[in-house]
C-alpha cells in the first residue's frame, strides 16, 4: 500500500524513507515502513508510550514502542529526541552537519524540521543510545526541548535581524524568557504543556494567537509612520488606481482615506491589520513607540477544542531587561495560579474559562480592561450547517 503513495504528482515521504535507507543501511526505518503499511491495512495503530530519559531530565525524549515487535521487530524501538533551535530558528551549516552526524551516528538519520512548537524532531533511537547522543549534542550547546507536562520549546520569528516590520526584539526575549524557565522545560512539575510565541508584529508569523499559551506579539502605540517621498514613489509606479482598490478600499476598519497623493491614516480606527504596511513596506511602517501585547489561552483541540488567545496585557514595552523582567513576574503570577487550580490535561485558557476570567485577574492582581475581548475571538473554525442551505431546501 505503501507503493501507491509514490504514485501521485507530489513528492512522497515514502520515496525519502526509502532513499534514507538505502543510504544509511538504517534498517529501523525499514522496520518503522513496514509495521505502517501493516497500519495501514488494518486500520490500527500499534505505537505506545513508555519511559525513556537522560540523566538530571524528566522531559524530551518522546518514547515510541511497537506493540507488535514480534512482527516486525526491527521497529520494537522509535523514539523521538527534541532538540530546542536557536531563537528564530538561525543556523549555521556547521552546527547543522554537526547534528547530522552525531543522529546518524546514534539515530536512524530522519530529522523533522520543525515541530509545531519550532523543536528539531530527531525521530528514530533506541532506548540504549539516547544518553551518549544527547551528550555529544550537549557538548557542543544544544539542549533538550520540552514534552509532556511543561514548558515547551518557544518559537520566535525572525525578528529585527531581518524584519522592518518587527517592534520588539523577538530573539532576546525568547532567549531569556526560556532560559529562565528551563528547570519546568526539562522537569514536569505543570498540569500540562504550557507553550511561548514570539511574532515581532501584528503578521504573527509564528501563529501564537491559534496555538500559544502565551502570545507576545508586537505592536505600537502611536501612529503609523508615514515616509512622504516613498508614498508619491508608490503611487508614481503602480497608479492611484491600484492604492486605491489594494491598500484604501482594503482596510477593514476603512481608516485610510487619499490625499492627493498621500494618505491620511485616522489612527484612532486602526486595527494592527498589517494589511497597508505589508503591501507599503518602505512608505509605510509602525510607529515609534513600540512594545508588545499578551495574549493568553490559545492551543489546539483536545479537550474543549480549539481556542483563540485573548488579550490580557493591551500593551507593554520590551525594550529593557527591566521591561523582561516585569513580563517574566506577571507570567510567574499566570504560571503560579494555573498549577494551583489547573485540572489534570488542562490548558491555561481551559483553566480561565472554568474559573472565570474575573478570578483569574483577582489572583494575578490585574485589572479587568476593555480590551480583553474573548469573543468573537474564541475559535479559528467556522462550520457552516449545510443542511439549511438554499440548495438542500
Amino acid at each position: 500500500m505503501l507503493d501507491q503513495l509514490e504514485s501521485g504528482p507530489w513528492p512522497s515521504f515514502i520515496k525519502g524513507f526509502k532513499e534514507s535507507v538505502n543510504r544509511t543501511e538504517k534498517t529501523m526505518i525499514r522496520g518503522v515502513l513496514d509495521q505502517l503499511n501493516f497500519s495501514y491495512e488494518t486500520r490500527m495503530g500499534y505505537w505506545k508510550g513508555g519511559v525513556v530519559g537522560v540523566h538530571g531530565y524528566g522531559a524530551g525524549i518522546i518514547s515510541r514502542y511497537s506493540m507488535i515487535s514480534d512482527q516486525f521487530p526491527e521497529a520494537t524501538e522509535f523514539h523521538t529526541m527534541r532538540i530546542q533551535p536557536a531563537p528564530g530558528l538561525h543556523y549555521s551549516s556547521k552546527a547543522l552537519r554537526e547534528v547530522c552526524d552525531i543522529w546518524e551516528k546514534y539515530g536512524s538519520g530522519l530529522l523533522s524540521m520543525h515541530g509545531q512548537t519550532g523543536n528539531l524532531q530527531l525521530q528514530g533511537i533506541k532506548a540504549e543510545h539516547v544518553q551518549a547522543c544527547f551528550d555529544e549534542l550537549n557538548q557542543l550547546g544544544w539542549d533538550l526541548g520540552g514534552a509532556g507536562a511543561t514548558v515547551r520549546t518557544g518559537a520566535s520569528c525572525v525578528g529585527p535581524a531581518r524584519c522592518e516590520q518587527a517592534c520588539y526584539d523577538t530573539l532576546g526575549v525568547h532567549g531569556k524568557v526560556l532560559s529562565y524557565y528551563a528547570d519546568l522545560t526539562h522537569r514536569p512539575q505543570l498540569p500540562y504543556k504550557s507553550k511561548f510565541k514570539f511574532s515581532g508584529c501584528p503578521n504573527d508569523c509564528t501563529n501564537s494567537i491559534q496555538r500559544a499559551d502565551y502570545s507576545v506579539i508586537g505592536t505600537w502605540k502611536d501612529d503609523i509612520q508615514i515616509d512622504t517621498q516613498e508614498m508619491e514613489n508608490f503611487i508614481e509606479k503602480k497608479g492611484i488606481d491600484y492604492v486605491v482598490n489594494n491598500v484604501i478600499s482594503r482596510c477593514p476598519t476603512q481608516a485610510i482615506t487619499l490625499q492627493g497623493k498621500q494618505l491620511v491614516i485616522d489612527n484612532r480606527n486602526c486595527v494592527r491589520c498589517m494589511h497597508c504596511l505589508n503591501v507599503m513596506p518602505k512608505a509605510l511602517s509602525p510607529g515609534k513607540e513600540r512594545g508588545i501585547t499578551l495574549l493568553v489561552g490559545g492551543k489546539g483541540h483536545l479537550k474543549v477544542g480549539n481556542m483563540l488567545g485573548s488579550v490580557m496585557v493591551p500593551f507593554m514595552k520590551m525594550e529593557t531587561e527591566e521591561d523582561m523582567d516585569a513580563f517574566i513576574e506577571l507570567i510567574d503570577k499566570m504560571i503560579d495560579y494555573w498549577s494551583e487550580n489547573g485540572l489534570d490535561h488542562e490548558r491555561i485558557g481551559e483553566t480561565i474559562e472554568r474559573v472565570g476570567v474575573h478570578q483569574f485577574l483577582d489572583a494575578i492582581g490585574m485589572e479587568a480592561n476593555i480590551d480583553m475581548v474573548a469573543h468573537p475571538r474564541d475559535n479559528p473554525f467556522f462550520k457552516a450547517d449545510l443542511t439549511h442551505s438554499p440548495e438542500a431546501a
